[in-house]
């Protein structure tokens, strides 16, 4: 062998090499409930604010973060502070760390197996602790008073700073629910206990749902249990779309006397009240309330110690809905003054309002939506928040001015998804973030002069592995005029020469979108698996879905389905377009809205769509919930003409293709009455979909579980499109 012989072969290894260390992905890798998907996601930090001093916590060890050096130093470790502390016995040693509530003292909030315990760091001392309850349905903590708000069979309670607990209510059950979300989590409601600043009074809800119909959900017996044989009942108060919905009061509760009123806000009959919040000064409630029509609400202040009606301060409607989310904020250097969320002009954006009703001015405005306040930095009389100024696919943090309304980006590069965290004084942010081509981020920014400094690169989890390529770009939607993004995953080892069986992912509801500048044009991992096994996946957010104002949301008001499926089909006409797209091939996967979708493209567009695999799907918005359903749909009474055009059940008899059907058999957000009735309307038409169930789960598969649910979906695909 001559020297240039040895050379070449040794170049051509070392040009191979690569090819030959490119490991493939499984479903343990990339799938949520993997036993490997933890190792195969982005690297993070856990960061959180004491004052303005960074934090990073890991384990039993907390750090102090230097804002413009990134050095570390450790500030106090778990087992020294336990040590210290003379916690020797396991219930009572200090286990997790929550975060550090007072930016003046040396105090972090910790819990052990028993109670929620505050420790002073500098001294090792336990300075307060309180029992808590495992089995409670909700809790809430108050760091001015440090009393606990908690439900418990359905009851409230409340335990003072000092440790004494009383049970305020007695008549809790499945029909009375107390402290808890209502409205089934609409209008942004999360929850139900809501503590003034103080920690003296807490508002909270009251749900009578009594009259609420049952639905007949089951619970069938675990394999390992020998001593259920029978499976038992587990019904649902749900109420569907024109039917009788729940009744929801609010209490005001005065934690010193005990005592309880509610606010007299009326009749609760066909009304939605949510948005709940105080003013500084913990005397005065502020809420939301809706029609059940959801095409008007109002802003009502309500005396919190006698429960009467002050004034109405806001009042909003719209032909169509209106959809409060956020409550009031007040400036905290001007109690009289708040900041009211609205999307009156058409877009998602912030007002400054006194709490005479009085209106003062605009604070952002644009073709764009607010998505986040942060905070405020109080010293400079600005505001923190997160918006898609810069692009309708992009996240960025933008610092605003209140007195001159100027508006400045704070983020840094600018580019993909930035999602921030606000110091004490507002003048320290943590913006982290992703870009397409970034797994992640996270830099240390001062607000004030906008200096940045990197803190952590997240290395390439997937490094090593056979990766697809991800492409981003826009078409028009079915009305010529509006930009429709999508994204596309090539098959791994593309060649366009070739021609690909192709899977269009679709989701298409209110409240989601599938495309934005996060990592991989934030691409789901099922797809790097599919495209690993040569197909080619395309995503598309239609019309209908979230962070694009009000009209583009609204288009499909009354019709739901119908808009999606017209600017779905001109995604598949632009796939049409590409050479290396097999259209005798094309696919279609969606779940819950996305479900109903899938369903409703394999029947009205029979000859376009081969296979489809739809998980959860809604087949008839008359069986869908009052709140959601009803914002969107109007009621079955009202709008028949809607209900009907919508619904599946006589689209069955159009079925060609292959379709799976997947749901959770204990699913109580889109009931199986759906999926069954759909399967009857089937067999009635004598058209053969495929079903497949999971016993003992809800609208989506937890754990393990979804490996396996997304290896079935994998092989239908497999099966009958490849």
């Amino acid at each position: 062998m001559t020297k240039r012989q040895g050379w070449a072969l040794w170049l051509i290894a070392l040009v191979a090499l690569p090819l030959m260390a490119q490991k493939q992905f499984t479903l343990e890798d990339l799938n949520f409930g993997g036993n490997n998907y933890r190792n195969m996601i982005p690297k993070n930090r856990s960061l959180t604010w004491w004052g303005d001093q960074l934090i990073r916590m890991s384990g039993d060890t907390c750090w102090t973060v230097n804002v413009t050096s990134g050095k570390e130093k450790v500030l106090f470790t778990g087992e020294r502070l336990n040590k210290r502390a003379g916690l020797n016995a396991d219930s009572l040693k200090v286990k997790s760390f929550e975060s550090f509530p007072y930016a003046s003292e040396p105090l972090v909030l910790g819990w052990s197996d028993t109670d929620r315990v505050l420790v002073n760091f500098k001294t090792g001392k336990v300075v307060w602790r309180q029992p808590f309850n495992m089995d409670a349905q909700a809790a809430e903590w108050n760091k001015s008073s440090r009393a606990t708000a908690f439900v418990k069979g359905d009851n409230l309670y409340v335990t003072d700073g000092k440790g004494g607990t009383r049970q305020v209510t007695s008549d809790g059950s499945r029909d009375m629910v107390y402290g808890q979300s209502v409205h089934r989590n609409e209008f942004g409601i999360e929850g139900g206990l809501f503590w003034n600043p103080q920690g003296t009074r807490l508002a909270f809800y009251r749900m009578d749902q009594s009259m609420v119909t049952d639905y007949p959900l089951i619970n069938v017996p675990e394999l390992d249990d020998s001593t259920q044989v029978i499976a038992t009942p587990a019904p649902e108060k749900y109420p569907m779309a024109g039917q009788t919905s729940h009744l929801v009061w609010v209490g005001v509760l005065d934690v010193a006397t005990g005592d309880t009123v509610y606010l007299k806000a009326g009749d609760p009959t066909d009304r939605y009240f949510s948005n709940i919040s105080w003013n500084p000064d913990g005397n005065i409630v502020y809420m939301m309330e809706g029609n059940r029509d959801q095409n008007m609400v109002d802003l009502v202040a309500y005396d919190a110690v006698t429960g009467n009606r002050i004034n109405t301060l806001y009042h909003e409607a719209h032909p169509k809905y209106v959809e409060p989310q956020h409550p009031v904020t007040f400036l905290p250097w001007d109690k009289e003054k708040f900041i009211l969320w609205s999307e009156r002009d058409g877009y998602n954006h912030l007002y400054l309002y006194d709490t005479a009703g009085r209106l003062v001015k605009q604070l952002t405005n644009g073709n764009w939506v607010v998505m986040d306040l942060l905070g405020f930095d109080t010293e400079r009389q600005a505001l923190i928040i997160s918006a898609s100024a810069d692009n309708p696919i992009q996240q960025n943090l933008y610092r605003v001015d209140v007195t001159t309304g100027q508006m400045t980006r704070v983020d840094e590069g600018g580019k993909g998804w930035h999602s921030g965290r606000l110091s004490a004084s507002g003048r320290y942010l943590i913006d982290n973030y992703q870009e397409p081509d970034v797994p992640r981020n996270i830099a240390i920014v001062d607000t004030r002069n906008n200096k940045q400094m990197r803190y952590f690169t997240a290395p390439d989890p997937w490094q090593g592995y056979s990766v697809p390529e991800y492409r981003c770009g826009s078409i028009k939607a079915a009305d010529g005029v509006t930009d429709l993004y999508y994204r596309m995953v090539m098959p791994v080892d593309f060649d366009p020469a070739k021609k690909y069986p192709t899977v269009v992912y679709v989701y298409g509801g209110p409240h989601a979108h599938n495309v934005d500048a996060r990592w991989h044009w934030s691409s789901r991992s099922w797809e790097t698996y599919m495209a690993q096994r040569g197909y080619l996946l395309f995503i598309l957010d239609n019309r209908g879905s979230e962070n694009r104002g009000r009209d583009f949301e609204q288009a499909t008001f009354r019709q739901l389905g119908q808009v999606e499926m017209q600017d779905q089909m001109c995604g598949v006409d632009f796939l049409r377009t590409l050479n290396y797209v097999d259209t005798a091939r094309l696919g279609v996967h969606g779940w819950s809205f996305g479900g109903f979708m899938t369903i409703s493209l394999m029947t009205n567009y029979p000859d376009v769509f081969k296979v489809g695999v739809a998980g959860g799907p809604v087949i008839d918005w008359k069986w869908y919930e009052v709140m959601y359903g009803e914002r969107y749909m109007d009621t079955p009474q009202t709008n028949p003409e809607g209900y009907a055009m919508s619904s599946l059940l006589n689209k069955a008899a159009d079925l060609k293709g292959r379709l799976q059907i997947i749901i959770g058999l204990n699913d109580p957000t889109v009931v199986p009455q759906h999926a069954y009735s759909f399967l009857k309307a089937c067999i009635a038409a004598g058209t053969q979909p495929d079903f497949y169930v999971y016993p003992g789960q809800g609208h989506n598969m937890r754990g393990h579980q979804s490996v396996h649910l997304h290896e079935r979906i994998t092989r239908y695909f497999d099966d009958y499109l490849k």
